[in-house]
């Protein structure tokens, strides 16, 4: 039959899968004696029988419900609808994952026409009462009901405006009996129905409510964001209502046990007195710092700061905390592992080892690698003049530039289109949540560190600047004041999320450095990982920069990219268009001393570590103009200027386009094949490396070039192009009188040369694996087009789990990646094997590669400090089947 609910006590904090993040806190808190408001939680299992009814609550679980709020009853010696002693709770929603703000939350349910006038006689507080009766008709009416929100505070703001108030603590308890008139009548209007009054009918409809909204859109976009699978389902909280909103001897706040953006060791939060916790998160109000608690009330803070302290002990990491405070007595409502920036992440991560809460081996689990990207990216550049228009509260740190939208809508739509852009809004909800992915920053003049834009800004490390007052913004216009200064939609912005400023214009930005801590952090992961990370540059400079983030060589260097310069196109133009062999000599002789300057500065920045150098790779075509446009310009020469030298030249160069022109250049003439052909590209290539390699070592430098001939699909093809890069190191190594070491292997980007990789390994000292290449020819997609048409339909609609050329297709992919290494070791045991596509800076991807034996993973420089954590973390987590995996592989 199952067991479908449990009382708090029945739980225990390792039943997350069951009960849900917050139920398993819940009922770990219970156990260990803090004071928390008691109640029952309605399991994850529910949740996917209710959909597995067809959206009903199955009468077993509907049972089990009925008797938990029975004995919910005695142990608070209320009842649920009681006119005299009414019980009120709360009914949230409860993912194994955190999922802030993306369900449903109801307050004060069980609140009707009697027991309001109950609860106002027993609390001798009207005010309180009817105040909690008004808040209770809105949320429920939006959150089961489905009546917007916008309907009761217009309605609200209309009553205060008429009364002469300027906030909800003006208004007296007939004023908000006023409003509950005039709620109803909304409700009436909207539904056609009266508000229900039955508390249990309004119980379990708004159990149905929270399980819907493990459905709703912005809870299913955070999911796809945050890879968190669709089958869990949410649990439901049951739990006795504690008021924060009884006078000025109350109040509810949100805190941390540590600054989520720095990481500093203090307490880090936000509060109002006499107010309710739906008032903190929404930014309707702007709240009190924490430590100002201490000196209205200290009683409850120095015991707050020691549940904090014990709360942080007990689960050995930082914790994000609701509490309540109803007349001076302390409740807390909810722990949870506690969201931060990658930089306080870090941070905490070091100093919890320390401190001797955690060891090492744990301090690296816990951050994140992708949250590192937040570190590795541009900030403002101390030196740069600062045109501070207005300042808010630092809530998510980072830089940015954009042009000012209002919509979440219109900033997904340029987002998506490449264009940065700001959203700016008087605060943020999670509806907005597409608009926030694809924005550069966050921008709102009311909420606090803790609302909902902070939250989530700082979990998807994008800067934000919250609760800035100083903005008047006027949605319908789209445009905001500052004093006189009028920004309007489409003006460019620089927003400091780290220290809250607000800027005209685009602001200069500079590199980001490490800190101490994150150095710390990444020292222990190399002393853990057991794979090697290297790095793709295709020039000294971002060589450099690969070194300095700890890369321990490089593994691309796709020489195709040093010809993207425009004082190299025409003469890489001029080498294709060569008519004859000394033609094509003639140029490749020019451009060789430039590649070998590129791999001169490329071995130095190096300092000796190993270099893989790809040999040219696209088809020809793409280093010459695009043919439709040479078509239009030869069109209007042929009309305007019919016997010009230009036209002849233009005609020339629009038939050399038309012969090179594929149907399918993707799989056309291009890497081994070129080389095929025209040889002596890839002998120039290799004589420029070679070159670069004696003049290096003559100024005493070790140098470990790699050579790596792309696109080979037979054994034969590399065979041939080995002899020639064997030839060309010799007649160097004659020339120069220069002795150096090389090595010659193959990129395996064609499903055919994984599955004959054993052939393969007879003429390759190393494999790496293009899984960028090889995922378009095992799949059949083009990147290009998949991306742009059909792809994120694949992935919403669960035909593909991921982007597989964002994360590793490991089920089909990943086992041509398996079969190639065992077959090449079983040719060459010693075969050095790397994956060298993008998917070597994807920690899951990584993982793979670990468990199936690669020696090393190589990623763009700015992911390497990810790629070496993700490394040591599949090392940690797998350790134990290490030995098995070389063995099968």
């Amino acid at each position: 039959m199952g067991k479908f609910v449990y009382l708090f006590h029945e739980g225990h904090g390792n039943m997350r899968d069951l009960l849900g993040g917050k139920g398993a806190n819940l009922a770990e808190m219970t156990r260990i004696g803090l004071p928390v408001p008691y109640g029952f939680t309605l399991t994850t299992k529910a949740c996917n029988a209710y959909y597995e009814s067809n959206k009903t609550i199955p009468a077993l679980v509907e049972s089990q419900t009925l008797e938990a709020l029975r004995l919910l009853e005695e142990k608070m010696d209320k009842k649920l609808g009681d006119p005299q002693n009414p019980l009120l709770v709360s009914v949230r929603s409860g993912s194994v994952f955190s999922m802030p703000g993306m369900m449903d939350t109801i307050l004060n349910l069980g609140m009707n026409d009697e027991t309001v006038v109950g609860l106002a006689a027993l609390t001798n507080n009207p005010r309180f009462a009817y105040d909690s009766y008004r808040r209770f008709i809105q949320m429920f009416s939006n959150v089961v009901l489905e009546i917007d929100t916008y309907y009761f505070e217009q309605y609200l703001e209309e009553t205060r405006e008429h009364k002469g108030y300027s906030s909800d603590p003006e208004m007296t308890a007939e004023d908000w009996k006023e409003v509950i008139v005039g709620y109803k009548e909304i409700v009436k209007k909207h539904t056609r129905k009266d508000f229900p009054q039955n508390p249990k009918e309004q119980l379990f409809l708004a159990i149905n409510a929270v399980f819907n909204s493990w459905n709703n859109q912005r809870a299913i976009v955070y999911r796809r964001l945050n890879k968190i699978p669709d089958h869990l389902g949410t649990a439901v909280n049951i739990q006795s209502m504690v008021f924060g909103n009884m006078g000025n001897d109350s109040g509810t706040g949100v805190a941390f046990t540590r600054n989520p953006s720095t990481g500093e060791p203090v307490l880090y939060g936000e509060y109002l007195i006499n107010a309710q916790g739906e008032d903190v998160v929404a930014g309707i109000r702007t709240p009190q710092p924490i430590a100002t608690l201490k000196d209205e009330m200290p009683d409850v803070y120095q015991q707050f700061s020691d549940t904090c302290h014990r709360l942080e002990q007990h689960y050995k990491e930082m914790q994000d905390i609701e509490f309540t405070v109803e007349r001076g007595k302390l409740f807390i409502l909810q722990t949870r592992n506690g969201k931060r920036t990658a930089q306080a992440a870090i941070r905490i991560a070091v100093e919890m080892v320390e401190e001797e809460i955690i060891d090492k081996k744990t301090a690296l689990l816990r951050v994140d690698p992708d949250q590192l990207n937040q570190l590795l990216h541009r900030r403002i550049d101390d030196k740069a003049e600062r045109r501070i228009l207005a300042k808010g509260l630092p809530a998510s740190p980072g830089a940015a530039t954009g042009r000012v939208v209002f919509d979440a809508d219109e900033a997904e739509q340029l987002g998506n289109e490449g264009k940065k852009v700001i959203l700016v809004s008087p605060e943020t909800t999670p509806d907005d949540i597409h608009g926030m992915v694809a924005a550069q920053a966050i921008l709102t003049s009311r909420g606090g560190m803790t609302s909902h834009a902070a939250v989530v800004a700082r979990g998807m490390g994008k800067a934000c600047i919250c609760g800035c007052e100083a903005l008047k913004i006027d949605m319908k216009a789209k445009q905001f004041m500052v004093g006189a200064t009028v920004v309007k939609h489409g003006d460019i912005i620089t927003v400091d999320g780290s220290t809250g400023e607000i800027m005209l214009g685009e602001i200069p930005m500079i590199d980001p450095e490490l800190s101490e801590e994150f150095q710390q952090l990444l020292a222990w992961a190399d002393q853990e990982r057991k794979i090697g990370v290297r790095a793709n540059a295709d020039n000294p400079e971002d060589a450099k920069k690969s070194f300095e983030f700890g890369a321990g060589g490089i593994g691309l260097c796709r020489t195709e990219h040093m010809f993207m310069d425009l004082k190299r196109i025409p003469i890489v133009q001029k080498m294709i268009l060569a008519e004859t062999y000394s033609e094509r000599m003639e140029a490749l002789e020019e451009l060789l001393p430039m590649q070998q300057g590129d791999f001169e500065g490329i071995f130095e920045a190096m300092q000796g570590l190993p270099v893989t150098i790809r040999l040219l790779d696209p088809p020809l075509h793409e280093f010459l103009p695009n043919k439709e446009e040479l078509l239009v310009e030869v069109t209007k020469l042929q009309i305007l200027n019919p016997d010009s030298e230009e036209l002849k030249q233009k005609e020339l160069l629009l038939k050399k386009v038309r012969q090179l022109d594929e149907f399918n250049p993707m799989l056309g003439h291009r890497g081994c094949r070129l080389g095929m052909i025209h040889p002596e590209i890839y002998d120039m290539q290799a004589k420029a490396i070679f070159y670069a390699a004696a003049r290096v070592a003559e100024k005493g430098l070790v140098v470990q070039p790699e050579i790596m001939i792309p696109l080979v699909g037979h054994v034969n093809e590399l065979k041939q192009m080995r002899q020639l890069v064997v030839d060309a190191a010799v007649r160097v190594q004659e020339e120069t009188g220069k002795a150096f070491n090389y090595t010659i292997g193959t990129m395996i980007e064609i499903p055919r040369a994984a599955l004959t990789a054993d052939q393969i390994a007879e003429e390759a000292d190393f494999f790496s694996f293009g899984t960028n290449d090889l995922t378009q020819t095992t799949f059949g997609y083009s990147r290009d087009d998949a991306e742009g048409k059909f792809l994120q339909a694949y992935i919403e609609n669960k035909v593909l789990p991921e982007n597989p050329f964002a994360v590793l297709d490991q089920d089909g992919v990943g086992k041509l990646v398996e079969t190639g290494v065992k077959l090449g070791r079983a040719t060459k045991p010693s075969l050095k094997t790397g994956i060298c596509g993008e998917h070597g800076g994807e920690k899951s991807s990584i993982d793979f590669c670990y468990r199936t034996g690669l020696d090393y993973v190589s990623c763009s420089p700015y992911r390497v400090p990810l790629a070496r954590l993700a490394a040591a973390q599949a090392t940690i987590r797998h350790e134990a089947n290490r030995e098995e995996v070389y063995t099968t592989a």
